[in-house]
């Protein structure tokens, strides 16, 4: 049980998810762990500040003024608003969605997402998160991220959500590699079924990666390959946007046309096909 009042207040808050967005007091108070007449007497406290609201129906749910503050967080300020018009063009690209994220603890959480009525179903949401290892997205955050990061996802439990999902630490650090070569990566049904992911590093003044853009498509029915040049030309306008050095040159080449006179070319392919791949590191894209 917490013991502080900040501690509990947290808790209070803690009990609102995506799945539990409207709660009566005893919900609250039997999530938090805390007593009725605690949970009652912070709960109003609470109310009254703004941080949740109180229904007709004695139910209450997250007030906007913690919406208010969450927008003054570092990650959202000039950022959302900077890709805001490359997210739009991504969408008219490819019509379904556009999503940008960022890196916190083991998963990745989307600022900002446009899509239209027909776009295909996915799980994310903005304020939502998703762990690292299985989207596009989480991907190129991790391949970016602090070694020591990088090695507690890939030594940890790696979440099934499909048969495609990564599961073995050794493939996600091959993944790694080829997101860090590439630029780019293609995340094959790791979440669903049906949907497909392009995703790629958003860089910021220090040309480093504070976030990353992906677009979501239906499995089947575009090539993925012809949805890189859109979403890394979209990507690296938001580094120009946000002052990234690197972003003011030539952008590398965003998939592989042709090979060297002295090497066969290689097909392209996505991280949840390196498990079938001949074992070698850099053997797949992505």
């Amino acid at each position: 049980m917490p013991t502080s009042v900040a501690a509990r207040l947290l808790a209070v808050l803690g009990t609102f998810t995506e799945r539990t967005r409207v709660q009566t007091l005893s919900e609250i108070s039997r999530r938090a762990g805390l007593s009725l007449t605690t949970t009652h007497r912070l709960v109003g406290e609470l109310t009254r500040g703004g941080a949740l609201d109180r229904d007709a129906e004695g139910r209450y749910r997250i007030g906007l003024w913690l919406w208010e503050l969450a927008t003054l967080a570092p990650h959202t300020v000039g950022l959302r608003e900077s890709a805001l018009p490359f997210l739009e063009d991504v969408y008219e690209a490819t019509r379904h969605h556009a999503q940008l994220a960022v890196l916190d603890g083991h998963d990745a959480v989307f600022l900002e997402r446009i899509h239209g009525r027909g776009a295909v179903h996915t799980f994310t949401r903005v304020g939502g998160r998703l762990p690292l290892h299985a989207t596009g997205v989480g991907l190129v955050l991790l391949a970016h991220a602090e070694p020591r990061l990088q090695e507690e996802v890939i030594t940890g439990p790696l979440r099934r959500f499909t048969e495609k999902t990564i599961r073995s630490g050794s493939r996600l650090r091959q993944v790694l590699a080829g997101v860090r070569r590439d630029g780019f990566v293609i995340s094959d049904r790791q979440i669903e079924m049906i949907t497909v992911s392009v995703a790629a590093p958003v860089y910021g003044p220090r040309d480093t990666v504070v976030a990353a853009l992906s677009t979501v498509v239906p499995y089947g029915e575009l090539d993925p390959m012809t949805l890189v040049p859109v979403v890394r030309a979209a990507a690296r306008g938001i580094s120009r946007a946000l002052g990234a050095p690197s972003a003011s040159g030539t952008p590398p080449t965003a998939a592989r046309t042709s090979a060297p006179d002295d090497q066969p070319a290689r097909p392209e392919r996505s991280a949840s096909e390196i498990d079938t791949a001949p074992s070698a590191p850099t053997a797949a894209k992505a």
